[in-house]
């Protein structure tokens, strides 16, 4: 949880091309034949272009076989060189900045930490940030990060030492106590702090262990069949695709039963890596359930599913509203019978009168979705079998168990080649303006998500717009209640482009992938959550073309404050990879009492949450060590 990370390249250093190009992607650089603007950069040959946002020129690294030989920046208007460096680092890409020239240096809207936020140096304690002062040091002039303490003392915080500073977060209202510098009080607090952090530690791990002495079942190395499956995936895989299922693949060839998370943005292969999770354990012998949310993300696995195992003797099924009465009834008689080797279900699927002959394998996909009483019938179903959680937006217990290290997590960061990053404005309600969105994205072949999520006044929107729209712009209409063979026409229409605009409630918001739907409204946006927008605003976007999403609201003095930071964050949280930002800022937004209890909901105050779990994750990985328990 660094404030962010970086990339370094020295001259006479041996680092890869291909690692270098990697970490690009990763710090949210876009890779382009003819670099023009922050943010890009091109590969020819053994030379790197690269256009950092904190530079004013672009630069050149050119490599002598595997060690960087040369650095230096190039102006392409005179066509030469300008200046030598000993070595580059290379910062974030967020978003798009305005160019900044001389001293005005935006180091600090790169960090997202904003004049007058307060501060957490890990070494110095809380202070409040002042901006960023140009110094001459040692004859040798550059920027330093200001920070005030206690009794209005600073100190200046060089480039190189910026991630000793985190942005400082307590999901408390107090403002927090400036730290007195030239004291012991900082250090005498961090003790007090990892004192009360130990005795917590060790009641979790005390659960970790009691999980662990269960037994899972240790699954088969990759078998030939394993191998053709994935060699018969259609696309590149990411590095961060590769790591995911390598990972998982090792989770379950161990003897302990599996609990991973993958947390990836909507559309960067979460999928993929379930899917090559379940051909393993179907190889094996073994049934696999795989959860899902909604009916519609239901049919579009089931599809997937049995499109990649045609030629494969596993028989795939579907239990939701999308089947007769009948046909369910059949369908749990055959997983009982263990006639079927893969079930993608909803809620269904936790019913009490279904039962597996073999399950090994559970796959939930975004488990925030299920309600109370469906969380409790999965702990039961858990018990003894691999389970695999697959989420953009982890939920707050679940993203503090990982940041600490009591969950294993396989990050997926980096996005799908040329993919481009959702445009997201917030408006408010205009049905002309509305009608202008709707017909400039109809009139360059694309498709359109309105959402409206009150099936009382659903109807009432279809016919605002239905008057506003040229009859020739197809739109239909869909909500829960309808009937799923209704619901599952109206899907299949606009999946094949009969329809150029859905009116729905929000039972499209997880998995629905419609390559040509670059365009989604979403009315009164500020009834919804973070995590739900973002998942929301996943439904477009997911091929080289640009995307927006329109977050519709009423007048904006009329809704409330924390609805506009939501509103605020979300437009802000608009970069490609942006889910684990949206998960952080939730569980800034909703607050860490839940997760924590009173006192240690006490000690994230004293010394801020970022820092808070890096003690916390320092304090288990202690006692991991000493009990000898493995996660």
């Amino acid at each position: 949880m660094e404030v962010f990370n970086t990339l370094k390249i020295y001259i006479h250093k041996k680092i890869s091309l291909e690692e270098v190009n990697r970490t690009l992607i990763e710090l949210k650089y876009k890779r382009v034949n003819q670099v023009l603007e922050e943010g890009d950069f091109s590969v020819r040959g053994d030379t790197l272009e690269v256009f950092p946002v904190n530079f004013s020129l672009s630069l050149r690294v050119e490599w002598e076989f595997d060690v960087v030989g040369k650095i230096y920046s190039f102006d392409k208007i005179l066509n030469k060189k300008v200046t030598d460096y000993e070595f580059l680092i290379v910062i974030p890409y967020i978003k798009k900045v305005k160019r900044y020239a001389g001293d005005d240096f935006p180091i600090d809207a790169i960090l997202r930490i904003k004049k007058g936020d307060y501060v957490v140096h890990s070494r110095y304690g809380i202070g409040q940030f002042k901006g960023v002062k140009k110094l001459t040091v040692r004859d040798r002039s550059d920027f330093y990060f200001e920070i005030e303490y206690d009794r209005q003392d600073k100190i200046y915080v060089s480039k190189e030492e910026a991630h000793l500073i985190q942005k400082y977060t307590s999901f408390s209202a107090k403002t927090p106590k400036l730290t007195r510098l030239g004291t012991k009080e900082w250090s005498k607090i961090k003790v007090r702090v990892e004192e009360g952090i130990k005795k917590l530690a060790l009641q979790l791990l005390r659960i970790q262990a009691q999980r662990k002495v269960i037994a899972g079942i240790k699954f088969s190395h990759d078998s030939d069949w394993q191998k053709k499956f994935e060699a018969d995936f259609p696309y590149t895989e990411t590095q961060d695709q590769l790591k995911a299922t390598d990972e998982t693949k090792k989770d379950m060839e161990q003897p302990n039963c599996m609990d991973r998370l993958i947390c990836g943005d909507v559309g960067y292969g979460k999928t993929e890596v379930a899917m090559r999770a379940v051909f393993k354990a179907v190889s094996d012998g073994k049934q696999v359930a795989f959860l899902v949310p909604t009916t519609i993300l239901a049919y579009q696995h089931y599809t997937n599913l049995f499109k990649r195992l045609k030629a494969f003797p596993f028989f795939v099924e579907m239990l939701s509203r999308f089947r007769t009465q009948g046909e369910q009834i059949n369908i749990i008689k055959k997983l009982n019978e263990g006639k079927i080797d893969i079930v993608v279900g909803t809620h269904r699927l936790l019913s009490g009168d279904v039962a597996f002959k073999d399950l090994g394998l559970l796959i939930i996909d975004e488990e925030h979705k299920f309600g109370v009483e469906h969380k409790e019938r999965v702990k039961n179903i858990k018990v003894g079998v691999e389970v695999l959680t697959l989420t953009a937006t982890p939920i707050p217990r679940t993203l503090y168990m990982s940041l600490v290290g009591l969950k294993n997590i396989s990050l997926i960061r980096t996005p799908p080649a040329q993919r481009v990053a959702v445009k997201t404005k917030v408006v408010e309600f205009s049905p002309k303006f509305l009608k202008e969105v709707i017909l400039k994205e109809v009139d360059r072949g694309g498709q359109v998500f309105f959402i409206h999520n009150r099936i009382e006044s659903i109807d009432k929107v279809a016919g605002i717009f239905k008057k506003q729209l040229p009859k020739e712009v197809r739109m239909a209409v869909i909500y829960g209640r309808l009937s799923s063979r209704t619901i599952e026409k109206v899907m299949l229409d606009f999946i094949e482009h009969r329809l150029d605009v859905l009116l729905s409630t929000a039972i499209v918001e997880s998995g629905i992938d419609i390559p040509c739907a670059n365009t989604i409204i979403i009315n009164d946006a500020h009834r919804f959550g973070l995590a739900d927008l973002h998942q929301l605003r996943g439904r477009v976007g997911r091929l080289n073309i640009q995307a927006y999403a329109y977050l519709v609201v009423p007048k904006m003095e009329s809704i409330s404050t924390l609805a506009r930071n939501r509103l605020s964050m979300i437009e802000e949280f608009s970069h490609l990879g942006a889910g684990f930002d949206v998960a952080m800022s939730d569980l800034e937004l909703r607050g860490a009492g839940n997760i924590l209890g009173k006192e240690q909901h006490g000690f994230v105050w004293m010394v801020g949450f970022d820092l808070y779990c890096r003690l916390m994750k320092k304090e288990i990985e202690y006692l991991k060590q000493a009990f000898r328990i493995e996660t």
